[in-house]
């Protein structure tokens, strides 16, 4: 029983946040922290998968450290680059040094000469930050097996310098749109949750909560109309950062309600949902006028 109360605690301090949770999600944010596990969030893009590493930043008002994954990602890029310029300048500094070239050597491949990147900074700082793994499934299975020993032992090796292990241990959320499979190897390591699109009553609460300004039939219609677009078959399909952008756009066009404005005016709008040429000819006035009706 406590551990409910707790559960319904978390979402409602999420909630004032501004991110809506259902209880899954919340009881698995909340084994995250008591196991302090890794968790993969997998679900289609735009589901709200980073907001959720956002929102767990604020929750425990740290920082979020950012590592964006791409095709061709190494882990040079991700975890540390020498600062040669400084590293050059101090080796002309040292021609006149008379101490040995093992000792030169250490003091030129020390932490000071280091730029860090998200996963090396994520582990040295004094107090724990998020470190968001954004989209692991963009880069390649060899990237994928350097990061289990983040993953496990929350330590990484540099070469020059040895083992660095963390100084604080980060909240880590991997993010996954299922362009390719995850090995097992980096699942056994996580915590899994999987993000659906909102139900239409949760994307309601999330546009009441987000966009109180909005008026309630608007943002009935405006839901409903993005409810049934994810129906079609689109090349895109709307997010729910996407439906927040739609509100205030037609907030800022001042339309009040979608009955009340031409389909003309609300193709125009729609700029704000639809992002490839495909989607947005597929999307004529005649279809925006059977389907504001339907609202």
């Amino acid at each position: 029983m406590e551990r409910m109360h707790a559960v319904i605690d978390l979402q409602r301090r999420l909630r004032e946040l501004g991110y809506i949770a259902d209880r899954p999600l919340a009881a698995t944010l909340m084994l995250m922290d008591d196991l302090r596990r890794p968790l993969l969030l997998e679900g289609e893009a735009g589901a709200g998968k980073t907001e959720i590493a956002k929102v767990l930043a604020q929750l425990h008002a740290t920082d979020c450290v950012r590592l964006q994954c791409y095709e061709g990602l190494d882990s040079h890029a991700a975890l540390y680059e020498w600062n040669y310029q400084r590293q050059l300048l101090a080796i002309r500094l040292l021609e006149h040094d008379t101490r040995s070239v093992e000792a030169k050597e250490e003091g030129i491949f020390s932490e000071r000469y280091l730029l860090k990147r998200p996963l090396l900074d994520s582990i040295t700082r004094e107090h724990p930050v998020v470190l968001l793994i954004d989209e692991i499934d963009r880069a390649d299975e060899a990237f994928e097996a350097y990061l289990l020993e983040l993953l496990s032992d929350f330590q990484l090796s540099i070469p020059e310098l040895g083992t660095i292990k963390a100084r604080s241990r980060p909240w880590v959320v991997l993010t996954s749109n299922g362009t390719r499979e995850l090995s097992d190897a980096l699942r056994r390591r996580c915590l899994y949750h999987y993000v659906e699109y909102p139900s239409f009553d949760k994307e309601l609460l999330i546009v009441e909560t987000r966009v109180p300004e909005a008026p309630a039939k608007l943002a009935r219609q405006l839901v409903e109309f993005v409810q049934s677009l994810r129906q079609v078959d689109l090349q895109r399909k709307p997010g729910i950062a996407e439906t927040l952008d739609w509100v205030a756009a037609l907030l800022r066009l001042d339309i009040k309600a979608l009955d009340e404005a031409t389909p003309e005016a609300i193709l125009d709008s729609l700029t704000t949902l639809l992002k490839t040429r495909s989607d947005r000819a597929a999307i004529t006035p005649d279809v925006v006028q059977r389907m504001v009706a339907a609202c």
